[in-house]
């Protein structure tokens, strides 16, 4: 599983942050990981530090916030995802059809008025 950083993806300017490149076990295993490292015991999940994702161009650690914010960085390196716990439960409702079978679909993580989205996409493509 790739995690990259692509800057200005439309005329508006948005930004995003994508896992690709992965198969049903890789995105159960991100799942898994959300549920027990975020969800289960509180804590923070930087992905690079995981097995299982390889960060080409940035790192993005998820964090436990009081309200959604979303996708930040001061770097355009360093990237927080910033979501309540409700906010990742969601996630990992989003991430079950990747997880129950291979797929070429891709997903948005989140539904944030944010500059950076979050996608989840197998073959790298939105």
């Amino acid at each position: 599983m790739m995690l990259d950083y692509n800057d200005h993806i439309n005329t508006y300017g948005d930004n995003l942050v994508r896992l690709y490149d992965f198969d049903r076990v890789q995105a159960e295993k991100f799942s898994k990981a959300i549920q027990e490292t975020i969800i289960i015991n509180k804590k923070q999940l930087d992905l690079t530090t995981t097995d299982f994702i390889q960060g080409r161009n940035c790192h993005l650690t998820l964090r436990i916030s009081k309200e959604d914010l979303g996708i930040t960085t001061l770097d355009k390196i360093n990237f927080f995802c910033d979501l309540t716990l409700i906010g990742y439960e969601k996630m990992i409702l989003l991430l079950k059809p990747f997880c129950s079978k291979e797929t070429k679909g891709h997903q948005y993580l989140y539904d944030i008025d944010s500059s950076t989205d979050f996608l989840f996409s197998p073959s790298g493509t939105w």
